[in-house]
């Protein structure tokens, strides 16, 4: 394992109190410091050039280290980081300028490769056998055979049905029970000819029915050996926690663990931490090369960890650490502004930080404190959502009729919703356009969204570059669906505006807050628009 230093001008530089939150964080400048000096040495690998131009997510973690040396400077000395990156690189899980996976599964000769080879040999059996299955010649023949055969049953029985139309009633009566027993006959000597040709069939193919049984046998161990295997290996990943204790992917997730769970940066680098006694400060990861294309990832920013993946095993691995509180739980304030009322509805300017709804958290939320606000209210009250992080004018029935009606004016675009975006770069003024891109959740990190053109669900946005504030493009936005993170992901998408929203921490760069917000509603032709003093995101940013 490689402990590196960090460049002089960090013994400027004071440490962090808490430890990272890694699902809600702005990197400590040391993290900063870190990034680039594990940037810098990739740009000396030409080796890994290509892999690394797709893309791949890196981590660093600052740490103390805690030994004899003499404490001259407090950063420069004892103060060092480590690197690591996420799943492969260059097709190994082990390389000497970062640290080793907590469980290396590709190491030569170990169980998981062994078993791997077993499976190999019997995926080739299960091939071998297979191509050696032929379908007997026969087949077709007892087709034809059979074909010919209800040819003729068909015309018989038109036939039939000709004389009962055409014959009186007295020779009906006569020729009936003859038609019968002729109808019977031609069933019973189908049936007999089916099973005659059954029979010639399963003797012809019996040799292979005894490959199928062998076929069946060899996947019967496969997957017998592939649950055991993988079992053994949830075993093996087992992660401790400042406390010193060890558990592994079986005792952290309640069900099935996801693939690559363990494999990220982050589990790496504290793993390694703990194992050589250094004390983590703290912890950024951050994202090299292209993105993908559905995924959003920007070269450079930093990311926080996943959910699906990570969650479980970070909960554990932090456990003894004094960790910072996860911001989103801080962010905004409590107050609601009464843009619009009457007796029929309010329209009420969200701040950014707070849920439309209540969360798992207990934190106070549009539903929560419009219901104080307005105790003459009937029905649900809230017709529609903005984001936590989005501020803006929200709509609030206040009735149950009006709510019904409101819904049904929000389902069929019957409202015309146009929202105001700070974008990191400058955009030509008035560039306009449509947007049209297909979303869906992603599910192994959620709340994030992907681009997903075979399952996504069809999102349409249309803007327009309004002015240039301090190198920042301010745009206008008309969504024309409700996709979750539709505008951010419209904004930050290289098929899209290719320029995030300042403060999109999932699709962009972190900062104080999103700067994203509701700024106009027309409702029964009537426009509702955000005041200029209520900026909640956008223009309080700057001066002007």
């Amino acid at each position: 394992m490689m402990l590196h230093a960090l460049p002089p001008e960090s013994a400027e530089l004071s440490l962090p109190q808490e430890f990272t939150y890694p699902f809600c964080y702005q990197p400590h400048p040391l993290c900063v410091m870190a990034a680039k000096e594990v940037q810098a040495f990739l740009k000396t690998q030409k080796q890994w050039a290509k892999e690394l131009k797709a893309g791949k997510m890196f981590g660093v973690l600052v740490v103390r280290r805690n030994d004899s040396l003499p404490p001259r400077r407090e950063v420069g000395e004892r103060v060092l980081f480590l690197a690591a990156f996420s799943g492969t690189l260059d097709g190994k899980t082990c390389h000497s300028y970062f640290v080793p996976p907590v469980f290396d599964l590709m190491e030569p000769g170990c169980y998981f490769q062994q078993e791997q080879e077993v499976i190999s040999s019997i995926n080739a059996q299960i091939a071998s056998l297979q191509a050696q299955i032929k379908e007997s010649p026969l087949r077709e023949q007892m087709q034809r055979e059979l074909d010919a055969y209800r040819a003729e049953m068909q015309q018989q029985k038109e036939e039939r049905h000709r004389l009962r139309a055409e014959l009186s009633a007295e020779e009906l009566v006569t020729r009936e029970p003859e038609m019968i027993r002729q109808s019977q006959f031609q069933k019973a000597e189908l049936k007999r000819l089916q099973q005659e040709w059954k029979q010639r069939i399963e003797a012809d193919e019996a040799p292979s029915h005894e490959l199928q049984q062998q076929i069946t046998q060899l996947q019967q161990e496969r997957h017998n050996r592939s649950i055991a295997l993988q079992q053994w290996l949830f075993q093996q990943f087992s992660f401790l926690n400042a406390k010193g204790q060890s558990k592994n992917l079986t005792e952290l997730f309640a069900a099935t663990p996801p693939s690559g769970a363990g494999e990220c940066c982050a589990p790496r680098l504290l793993q390694a931490a703990y194992k050589e006694g250094l004390q983590p400060l703290c912890m950024a990861e951050f994202w090299v090369g292209d993105s993908p294309r559905d995924e959003l990832r920007q070269e450079g920013h930093f990311y926080p960890s996943c959910n699906s993946r990570c969650k479980p095993i970070l909960g554990h691995m932090l456990q003894g650490l004094k960790v910072e509180e996860n911001p989103l739980l801080s962010l905004g304030n409590h107050k609601l502004e009464v843009i619009f009322q009457n007796e029929k509805m309010a329209i009420v300017a969200k701040p950014h930080g707070m849920l439309s709804v209540p969360g798992k958290d207990g934190l106070p939320s549009v539903q929560s404190i419009v219901k104080e606000m307005f105790p003459q209210a009937t029905g649900p009250m809230m017709v529609h959502r903005l984001d936590m992080d989005t501020c803006g004018l929200m709509v609030i029935a206040l009735t149950d009729e009006v709510y019904h009606k409101l819904q049904d004016d929000f389902r069929y675009h019957r409202i015309q919703k146009t929202y105001r975006a700070l974008l990191e770069r400058e955009m030509p003024v008035g560039q306009q356009g449509e947007i049209r891109l297909p979303l869906r959740p992603d599910v192994m990190d959620r709340p994030r969204q992907m681009v997903d053109y075979q399952h996504g669900k069809t999102a349409v946005t249309t803007y327009k570059i309004i002015e240039n504030i301090e190198g920042h493009a301010l745009v206008e936005l008309q969504p024309h669906t409700g996709r979750t993170h539709q505008l951010r992901v419209h904004c930050a998408h290289p098929e899209g505006l290719n320029n995030p929203i300042v403060g999109d921490r999932l699709y962009g760069t972190s900062s104080e807050h999103l700067c994203l917000q509701a700024y106009r509603l027309v409702i029964g032709g009537k426009e509702y628009t955000l005041p200029d003093n209520l900026g909640l995101g956008i223009r309080e940013n700057f001066e002007f």
